[in-house]
């Protein structure tokens, strides 16, 4: 993947998961990482194929949407305090999360390859913690070492 912006962000209380995808869309306009029709496209994405996957005692979100709604490639990782619901991704349930990953692609080969990365890896009990508890720096620098190599 070509040079992709990679953020940790902590502390952020939000009420809903509604809020945090608002938040991850106000973040990432600003930035002109994605395109005006990126928060309708990440929540219509979100309504027909939820993103919480739900791992050994933990969950996790991987919201993220087709590539014509980015403008570069980016990763928001989004540590919260208290857990959001999300919808899981292969069931009816409601998970409780508090660690999102948020993945803009521009290559849609990239996705896919940056999904089964992500999936093996946070399979990893210390990877998953390790993410949600170093300090920013280190957790920005464990992922890029551990996912994106």
């Amino acid at each position: 993947m070509s040079t992709v912006a990679i953020n940790v962000a902590d502390g952020a209380a939000f009420k809903n998961y509604d809020e945090v995808q608002q938040h991850i869309y106000d973040k990432l306009r600003a930035e002109d990482i994605v395109k005006e029709s990126y928060l309708s496209a990440l929540r219509e994405r979100e309504a027909e194929y939820p993103t919480g996957i739900l791992l050994e005692g933990y969950a996790v979100a991987i919201p993220h949407c087709d590539s014509p709604h980015a403008n570069r490639p980016s990763i928001y990782i989004i540590r919260l305090p208290e857990p959001v619901l999300v919808n899981q991704a292969d069931g009816d349930d409601k998970l409780p999360v508090k660690l999102v990953i948020n993945l803009v692609v521009t290559d849609p080969a990239n996705q896919l390859q940056l999904l089964k990365a992500l999936f093996s890896n946070l399979q990893r009990e210390d990877f998953y913690h390790n993410l949600l508890e170093l300090p920013a720096d280190k957790a920005k620098a464990l992922f890029i070492s551990t996912i994106m190599q």
